[in-house]
């Protein structure tokens, strides 16, 4: 069986899953709106979508890494099957409240946070540690990642919306059930680690291995660093576009599925493009790509061109993500990896919030191109932070 294959029914999960997801994160805000017009109150289901990751990320992974990863994401597919055909019903009802979706959207978050600690932690256990297999598989994975979560679910979702509020609910519900039903065609696998000692000591391993690899450390800080960039420009790049580049809002989702395109692309490719780089190389080169795309859009006001440099930039967006879950993977042993890949999202996610909240001060202080100015800065610095760079693995 090829590389790809050993691991297709993940692949499967992952596109099926990942568009209702898309369409899930359309539809929530669109359902928020019709319950309420306090925009505090509709921000409250944003923050939803990453407070999981900050509340239980780092336990998820260290429980993720004491049961069997197969088991773990079935169960947490049911359960996100069962909440959203819940929600629903209950929106079909006419019952839907605020506070419920809010919920809805915790647990399914936390549910999340156990399945991408383990759906990561069996792709080396699948396909070995190769840097060649790594980077093919996760390629493919972020490729369709992006196909379900940027370009094919949200328009989904949306339309769904329109035709019916339940629907999209209902549609990610029947997702995760088709979802669950692919993992149960990979392998059973026992649990990575027996480990006796407590949930905390369990997680502090996890750090440790993370502050003591030097390639693991350093990424981790490159991926936040990317995080952190990407949210500072993008959380006023929407201002941006409809008042610099003078893009309507069709126009708008056009210029962010040309981003999704070139991710698409990169994923597809990831091994070939990758071959003669190291993992420290991949990310510095995704680093100074990303920095070329957003100087490219502050300092050329034109639609066309910033269509241009989006592509760019979802193609360095994957290749970063293809570069710190390949390391991952390469570099981490089995019973640790559920909680180093926890580890990376916690940075991750936490960097993200700041770097929009930054974005958002800075360009109402210094103006809308600023925060991009300010995003290509940091990412040069770094790309130059992941020297010195090491020999392919």
């Amino acid at each position: 069986m090829t590389t790809v294959g050993r691991v297709g029914p993940l692949l499967a999960s992952t596109g099926i899953s990942v568009t209702g997801d898309g369409a899930f994160m359309a539809a929530a805000p669109l359902l928020a709106a019709s319950l309420t017009r306090n925009p505090l109150a509709i921000s409250t289901v944003t923050a939803a979508f990453y407070l999981p990751w900050l509340l239980v990320g780092l336990p998820a992974g260290a429980l993720a890494d004491r049961w069997p990863r197969r088991t773990v994401m079935i169960t947490a597919d049911l359960l996100r099957a069962v909440v959203l055909g819940a929600l629903a019903v209950v929106v079909v009802s006419g019952h839907a409240r605020l506070p419920l979706l809010a919920a809805t959207i915790l647990i399914v978050g936390v549910a999340q946070c156990f399945f991408d600690a383990s759906s990561q932690a069996v792709i080396p256990l699948l396909v070995g540690r190769n840097k060649e297999s790594l980077t093919k598989v996760n390629g493919r994975y972020w490729a369709i990642d992006t196909v379900g979560r940027s370009l094919a679910g949200p328009p989904l979702g949306s339309g769904a919306f329109a035709l019916s509020a339940a629907v999209p609910f209902a549609a990610d519900a029947a997702s995760f059930v088709c979802s669950a039903a692919c993992i149960t065609r990979l392998p059973k696998m026992a649990p990575s680690t027996q480990q006796t000692a407590s949930l905390i000591t369990a997680i502090r391993a996890g750090l440790h291995h993370l502050r003591t690899t030097p390639d693991l450390r350093t990424l981790a800080a490159s991926m936040a660093a990317y995080n952190f960039a990407y949210n500072l420009s993008m959380a006023t790049f929407v201002l941006y576009a409809t008042s610099n580049l003078h893009v309507a809002t069709a126009g708008y989702g056009l210029l962010l599925a040309v981003a999704a395109l070139g991710g698409i692309a990169a994923g597809w490719r990831a091994a070939p493009l990758t071959r003669p780089l190291s993992y420290r190389q991949m990310m510095a080169i995704a680093s100074a790509l990303q920095a070329l795309a957003w100087s490219g859009i502050a300092a050329v006001p034109n639609a066309f061109a910033a269509g241009g440099f989006l592509a760019i930039l979802g193609a360095a967006s994957t290749l970063t993500s293809v570069a710190a879950g390949s390391a991952r993977q390469a570099l981490t042993p089995d019973d640790l990896l559920g909680r180093v890949v926890s580890a990376f999202r916690l940075f991750g996610v936490g960097a993200a919030g700041l770097g929009a909240l930054t974005g958002g001060l800075v360009a109402r202080e210094a103006g809308l191109r600023a925060p991009m100015w300010g995003a290509a800065v940091l990412l040069l610095v770094a790309a130059m932070g992941l020297r010195p760079w090491r020999p392919p693995n």
